[in-house]
């Protein structure tokens, strides 16, 4: 149960990242209100036992990502890693409930 719970609430999750990168870049203002709105959510869902995964700059792993698309490797030492994280994958108390959609470099 614990686990639908928090695959339900990924997708908040996800739209708080995206709209605290937005302001990070300067696209739009980030009230201090939301993020810590944000900050109170992602802490709950960590003392649930969630967490994410770290994936850009990892070897890509089909154990934990999901490969959306590959590009050109802008280095030799950069092939077969991860290049960026479309959608962060996150585990439940070690259990993996969602896979990290990735590009890779090939």
């Amino acid at each position: 149960a614990a686990q639908e719970t928090l695959t339900a609430l990924l997708p908040i999750l996800d739209d708080f990242d995206r709209a605290k990168k937005s302001a990070e870049t300067g696209a739009e203002s980030f009230s201090e209100g939301v993020n810590l709105v944000y900050q109170k959510l992602f802490t709950t869902l960590e003392y649930k036992g969630l967490k994410a995964m770290e994936s850009t700059g990892v070897d890509f792993d089909p154990e934990y990502h999901e490969a959306i698309t590959d590009i050109p490797s802008p280095s030799e030492d950069m092939k077969g890693k991860v290049i960026d994280t479309i959608e962060k994958g996150y585990t439940l108390n070690d259990k993996i409930i969602r896979y990290a959609k990735v590009v890779v470099a090939k």
